[in-house]
């Protein structure tokens, strides 16, 4: 039986715990719990999920002196509201994102890549991520959250993940476990930027297509279409031809893999993918655009370049460079 200093101990960190937690007055409408993600699980059916923009995720915990690792609240479109009750803490929010610091109902005007402290009482109103999709609120603390394979990223097509696998929902507390103090406040000049041109490299199916619609996937405009989430982002534009056979037995896939099903309409896996499939591969997005391709809204124009396997590895390693350059001076 538990000894009586266990239960004391028990009790004294429940209490701590409880004590500061943000209230949930409005979810928004796709708001989870991101880290890096899982890995080494494919062969299991588990795709890495994750923060769908790494850069911005890294950036938002550096802010409040989090490792680069640590759990956020990531959020899409319109942002939550959330009340927070409890000691003073550090919060900060990366993106292109517009939100409010609501104070003894004076409301004050929030700035991304700036760090701020919430006091008991205090809101944060996430409005919007302007012409852009997630941004990412990170805390000078640590989430009370389940882990599931090394990670508490939600993701909600299987139900994985911390919060049972589900968004956060309306009238929803969130519990602090930690809080680390003393922390100065920090500060980032950083603008997102949009991309002109998605470079990707060939898929393994690329001579299923005919020599007009590799002409079309590398030279015509297509348009993100309005069905699109994390798992997937589907562009409408000119049909791109298949000549050998519109489906394939089914194949692993990767994040950033560009599957052409019979509509001729190109299908971009995204962070919740599914881990196999059966339409031929066209393409593969490079890791170094990843960051950027999720950025963009329903009805942005995308264009297509390719470049060869080596350049792909190179620019990974410049744009990963640049994202520790940004953390570094933080």
């Amino acid at each position: 039986m538990p000894s009586l200093l266990s239960k004391l101990q028990k009790i004294n960190t429940t209490t701590t715990m409880n004590k500061n937690y943000f209230e949930i007055k409005r979810a928004g409408i796709n708001t989870t719990f991101q880290d890096q993600g899982r890995s080494n699980l494919y062969h299991i059916g588990i795709p890495f999920s994750g923060a769908m923009d790494n850069r911005n995720f890294q950036i938002s915990n550096k802010l409040v002196g989090n490792e680069t690792n640590s759990p956020v609240i990531e959020f899409a479109y319109q942002g939550p509201l959330l009340k927070y009750f409890g000691d003073d803490i550090k919060c900060a929010i990366a993106g292109d994102v517009k939100f409010i610091i609501r104070k003894n109902d004076n409301d004050i005007e929030g700035n991304c890549y700036q760090s701020f402290t919430l006091e008991n009482g205090d809101e944060i109103d996430i409005i919007t991520t302007n012409k852009s999709v997630y941004g990412y609120l990170a805390i000078s603390g640590e989430f009370n959250l389940e882990y599931q394979w090394s990670s508490c990223s939600i993701n909600t097509k299987a139900n994985i993940g911390s919060n049972n696998g589900k968004r956060i929902e309306d009238t929803q507390k969130i519990y602090i476990s930690k809080i680390n103090k003393d922390l100065n406040d920090k500060k980032l000049n950083y603008i997102n930027t949009k991309i002109e041109k998605i470079r990707v490299i060939k898929g393994t199916n690329f001579n299923y297509f005919s020599e007009e619609g590799k002409n079309i996937f590398f030279d015509k405009e297509f348009v993100v279409s309005k069905l699109s989430d994390r798992m997937g982002m589907r562009l409408d534009g000119p049909k791109i031809e298949n000549i050998v056979d519109t489906n394939i037995k089914s194949e692993g896939l990767i994040k950033g893999v560009i599957q052409v099903p019979a509509d001729g309409n190109p299908i971009i896996m995204l962070s919740d993918h599914g881990t196999i499939g059966g339409y031929p591969k066209i393409g593969v997005v490079i890791s170094a655009d990843y960051d950027k391709l999720v950025q963009l809204t329903p009805g942005s124009k995308v264009k297509f370049q390719e470049v060869e396997l080596s350049s792909a590895e190179t620019l990974f390693k410049l744009y990963d460079l640049e994202t520790q350059n940004l953390i570094s001076q933080i």
